[in-house]
């Protein structure tokens, strides 16, 4: 997990630094700048395969390609593999395999990568920009003053003529549009004839690869445990193929998640490492959640808080933590789900989340994970799962009176947790953490009815939902220090908010 920047046209090496800075804290192992023609990639490292082979940005055997990368590709070995007859590898690490890669099949490849990635490839066709099918890992890009910049993050923009997000499952060459390589859910024929048995093994057994997959590393890797039936789901897949897993949670004193979390962490033995944080604790890291969040929408920042305490509290321990992400989408674990009708329209909605994760939910986990020089990995979101949860009966995961949320889930991983974590009700993860709502009372608490009353209709001239939200707007303008398009920050739906 890193981050980098990529600058086309003239070589300006105070604007790289100025950059490379913007985004340090994605790594504090190494940074790293290289010229290849017309373009200057930076690179900042934290590094988890070949820690001191993997240097970048690193280029081929004949200097004519550089990539700098951000992620993990899980497949690397595979590839490599088809390609060491022809190619000499100079590392271990995943990288390398990208540039050979491009070598042979020029943006062909991309739909052969597995795994979360963002990078820039430089050569002499120019400049290719990527991003995962999913968006797990962040890449924008813009023009200044006819220079093009692309960066792992906001912040390390200065103020620009154009800024964009590169979609997720997107590819860019400078000087064109964005084009797709891999949509997260292909037109193939639905799996109408399966059994619910039938689909509950498969799952597992694509949730327990997903998981294997992710625990790829030379350095320790661990799992955020809420207690909740996604983490806990995570961590007892985990555990047979760890000597010591390291558990984390993080929360309010009284908090259900602090209980639960020693519940499970009980269970499946792990060495469980646990923050209480308060009120004040909250309001005083708000400005440096919202800063390393780049978002001012108030169910992600209420989510954000504690997710910046519990990667506060793992990367003292570890480098890599498996998250419970994506599988409320996947298995419609959300509340207002159950008002949709119509077996269509509830499969819309679902693609449509799962593919607005990237503003969301994803962006949550990777900037306050990387404000800590953590790598998060989120193995619900393996694309062979995806595609396989997006083919099925949409019957097989719709909300019904007679069954709890993400039943399907709950029939797949049955013997995998006790009954009381295996069938443990949903809260939202603010919730659980005993977090939700808070600064939202203190500041109704602090406010006059007046203020309140104007905080409120500045809202809606703001286009925004709460005087809680204007806080957070106002905060974002102040710590981001520039001036980036509000356009450019993902929105959770009023509905999803909600549940």
């Amino acid at each position: 997990m890193c981050g980098f920047v990529a600058l086309c046209g003239n070589k300006n090496e105070t604007l790289m630094r100025h950059m490379l800075d913007g985004i340090r804290h994605r790594g504090p192992d190494g940074e790293g700048v290289l010229q290849i023609g017309a373009t200057a990639l930076g690179h900042v490292r934290l590094a988890i395969l070949d820690v001191t082979g993997g240097l970048q940005p690193m280029s081929n055997e004949t200097g004519e390609l550089a990539v700098a990368f951000n992620g993990e590709i899980y497949n690397h070995l595979e590839l490599r593999e088809r390609l060491e007859s022809r190619h000499c590898f100079k590392t271990r690490s995943d990288t390398e395999v990208l540039l050979h890669l491009y070598e042979e099949e020029a943006e062909d490849m991309l739909a052969k990568l597995d795994g979360m990635f963002a990078f820039a490839l430089a050569g002499p066709k120019g400049l290719l920009l990527a991003r995962d099918p999913i968006g797990i890992k962040p890449l924008y890009y813009g023009w200044k003053d006819g220079q093009f910049l692309a960066a792992s993050e906001l912040k390390a923009f200065p103020p620009m003529d154009s800024l964009h997000a590169l979609p997720a499952g997107h590819f860019l060459v400078v000087g064109e549009e964005p084009r797709r390589f891999a949509p997260p859910f292909p037109p193939m024929p639905a799996v109408n004839e399966i059994s619910v048995e039938k689909a509950a093994r498969e799952i597992r057994h694509r949730l327990d690869q997903a998981v294997r997959k992710r625990l790829m590393s030379d350095v320790p890797v661990g799992v955020f445990l809420s207690g909740g039936l996604d983490s806990s789901l995570v961590a007892a897949l985990m555990r047979p193929h760890t000597v010591e897993l390291h558990s984390f949670t993080a929360g309010m004193a009284g908090a259900p998640d602090l209980a639960a979390a020693r519940e499970a962490a009980e269970y499946l033995d792990t060495e469980h490492h646990e923050l209480i944080y308060t009120e004040e604790d909250m309001e005083q890291a708000l400005p440096e959640i919202i800063h390393h969040l780049e978002s001012f929408d108030a169910p992600l920042v209420r989510s954000a808080i504690p997710m910046y305490f519990i990667s506060k509290l793992a990367a003292q321990h570890v480098k890599v933590a498996l998250s419970g992400e994506g599988a409320d989408e996947l298995f419609a674990g959300y509340e207002y789900l159950k008002e949709l009708r119509g077996g269509q329209v509830l499969r819309n909605e679902l693609n449509t989340i799962i593919l607005r994760l990237q503003d969301t939910n994803l962006q949550r986990a990777d900037r306050m994970t990387m404000a800590h020089g953590l790598e998060a990995r989120v193995p619900f979101l393996d694309t062979n799962l995806v595609r396989f949860m997006s083919r099925l009966p949409v019957d097989f995961v719709a909300p019904a009176a007679d069954r709890p949320e993400k039943w399907l889930l709950r029939e797949a991983c049955k013997g995998l947790l006790p009954p009381s974590l295996l069938n443990r009700k949903k809260l939202k993860f603010s919730e659980g953490a005993g977090s939700a709502e808070i600064i939202a009372r203190r500041l109704a608490a602090t406010l006059s009815s007046s203020e309140y009353e104007s905080a409120q209709q500045e809202a809606l001239s703001l286009g925004l939902r709460s005087p809680e939200e204007v806080y957070y707007f106002k905060l974002w303008h102040e710590v981001m220090g520039q001036d980036i398009p509000p356009e450019l920050v993902g929105r959770t739906s009023d509905k999803k908010a909600a549940a």
